[in-house]
């Protein structure tokens, strides 16, 4: 028979709830770096403060109006209760989902698990099952355009431990111009020249953007012998399923999609019907840490690996590293740190406590929570800029995706 609980214990458990009701949640956008970042801090009663980060960049005052609505209802709420929170924040509206609404509950969803983690003295990984892994692989990527150049910085990054190499293909000819066919002939040639110097021991993929036709994409495809590439990512938009499995008849390159998704509604038709080899969802636009361990352990039920899309700071970059840690099915996690691509998107200033990037691996932290450090002043002292993404156009001048 369980021992009654005696009025000292019942008080006990009464002011642990009180102290861990949410106080304040408050939307920061700061500049760092190139870009702007949007944060989200949560203060509970008993003064733990915990951080998140929206992935939705070049509209975070969007996010920012959000998070304060959602505010509004979960000020006063136990910050314990991540799951229930993520779904009266996803269903307390008429219309469903969308990737604004889901940018800021990524952000609250990170904020409450790195409370939680602090209040248990226990880094986040260990609230999703524990940790797999020690290190965390990660990918490096550059623009290319020079041949030179590209196998001098391949060259740089495997000497400094990578052996995943992304490259993003330069098609611009200026003042906003793209030209797609113009870049595909030049960027299989720049490809074919890597795979030809560096063997098989590397691993090659490219980020197309999102700018080409699934028919550009099959003929960039077709230029490239057997074995160039290890991945494909995100050649066409994710809104329209039937057309990757149109492109997916047409080549046999592996795909690498899942970035521009927003809950696992969107994620499951690629799952499902086999459109992507890797999943590349980004834990600031997805739903926090709730909705993505549910997409990576649908993902394992395929035998598909997470290589998670990680383009933003260190509070971005320590959930991304704790959920890699906690899953089976991981390749790599991209990383902006590299030696050929540094954006200042993890000042040391603004964020002086971060995950350490050991060579090419992420070291798994042992600090309570995410392990990230904030600089509260500075980063309030940090202005943010007016940061809009180009508005590209093809050269007959009709618009096509940045």
């Amino acid at each position: 028979m369980d021992k009654p609980v005696s009025n000292d214990e019942e008080a006990a458990l009464f002011g642990e709830a009180m102290s861990a009701k949410i106080k304040n949640i408050e939307p920061i956008l700061v500049g760092v770096g190139v870009r702007n970042q949007l944060l989200v801090r949560i203060e509970t009663q008993d003064g733990l403060v915990g951080w998140g980060e929206s992935g939705l960049s070049a509209r975070e005052a969007a996010v920012a109006a959000t998070i304060e609505h959602f505010a509004s209802f979960l000020i006063g709420q136990d910050s314990r209760r991540i799951g229930r929170i993520w779904q009266e924040s996803y269903r307390s509206q008429y219309f469903e989902g969308g990737r604004v609404f889901m940018a800021a509950i990524s952000a609250i969803d990170i904020a409450l698990y790195d409370l939680l983690g602090k209040r248990l003295s226990v880094p986040v990984y260990q609230l999703l099952g524990g940790k797999q892994r020690d290190t965390i692989p990660t990918f490096a990527s550059f623009l290319t355009s020079d041949l030179n150049r590209t196998l001098e910085n391949t060259q740089i990054l495997i000497d400094a431990g990578w052996d995943c190499v992304r490259i993003y293909p330069d098609g611009f000819d200026g003042d906003g111009v793209f030209n797609p066919r113009a870049s595909l002939g030049r960027t299989a040639d720049i490809l074919i020249a890597m795979r030809e110097k560096f063997g098989r021991d590397l691993s090659i993929g490219i980020d197309l953007h999102h700018r080409y036709s699934p028919a550009e994409t099959a003929s960039f495809c077709n230029m490239l012998p057997a074995g160039t590439l290890d991945f494909l990512e995100e050649p066409i938009r994710c809104e329209t399923p039937e057309a990757y499995e149109m492109l997916r008849t047409m080549t046999n390159i592996p795909f690498a999609v899942g970035e521009e998704f927003a809950s696992k509604w969107q994620a499951g038709p690629y799952l499902d019907k086999g459109l992507t080899q890797y999943m590349r969802l980004d834990i600031c636009n997805i739903g926090g840490f709730t909705e993505a361990m549910k997409i990576a352990g649908w993902s394992e039920r395929h035998y598909i690996d997470l290589m998670p899309h990680n383009p933003l700071g260190p509070v971005c970059t320590a959930a991304s590293v704790h959920m890699s840690a906690a899953v089976p099915n991981f390749s790599w996690l991209e990383t902006r740190q590299s030696s050929v691509e540094s954006l200042g998107f993890h000042d040391p200033v603004l964020f002086p406590g971060q995950v350490e990037l050991n060579g090419a691996v992420y070291i798994v932290p042992d600090a309570p929570g995410l392990g990230v450090e904030v600089n509260e002043d500075a980063v309030r002292a940090s202005k943010p800029n007016h940061v809009e993404c180009p508005h590209l156009m093809r050269p007959d001048g009709s618009v096509t995706n940045w």
